[in-house]
C-alpha cells in the first residue's frame, strides 16, 4: 500500500510562485511514476505534470497550459516529488492532487488547495 501526502498549497497573488510537495510512504518510490493533477470547481480532474520512475530516467511531461511555468521534480532518497509553480494565474486555482503509480495501481493523496487571487 502506498500513501501519498501533499503539502504546500495556499493563497498567492497572480504572478506569484508556490512549491508543492508530495511525500510517499513506500520503499519502492523510485520505481513509481509520479504525477500532479488538479481539479477546479465544476471541472474534471486534469493532468498537470508527470515524471517517470527513477528507474526509467525521470522523464517529465506537462499539460500545455503549464509548460514553461511549472516544473516537476523528484528526490528518490526522500521519496518526495515536487511541483514548482511560477507565474501563477487565476485559472491555476484548483485542488492539486499527487498520484503514484507502481505499475499496477494508482494511489492518490487528499489534495492541497491552491488559490491564485489578488
Amino acid at each position: 500500500q502506498v500513501q501519498v501526502v501533499e503539502s504546500g498549497g495556499g493563497l498567492v497573488q497572480p504572478g506569484g510562485s508556490l512549491r508543492l510537495s508530495c511525500a510517499a510512504s513506500t520503499i519502492i518510490f523510485a520505481a513509481c511514476d509520479m504525477g500532479w493533477y488538479r481539479q477546479a470547481p465544476g471541472k474534471q480532474r486534469e493532468l498537470v505534470a508527470l515524471i517517470t520512475s527513477g528507474t526509467t530516467g525521470g522523464i517529465t511531461s506537462y499539460a500545455n497550459s503549464v509548460k514553461g511555468r511549472f516544473t516537476i521534480s523528484r528526490d528518490n532518497a526522500k521519496a518526495t516529488v515536487y511541483l514548482r509553480m511560477n507565474s501563477l494565474k487565476p485559472e491555476d486555482t484548483a485542488v492539486y492532487y499527487c498520484n503514484a503509480h507502481d505499475g499496477r495501481q494508482d494511489y492518490w493523496g487528499q489534495g492541497t488547495q491552491v488559490t491564485v487571487s489578488s
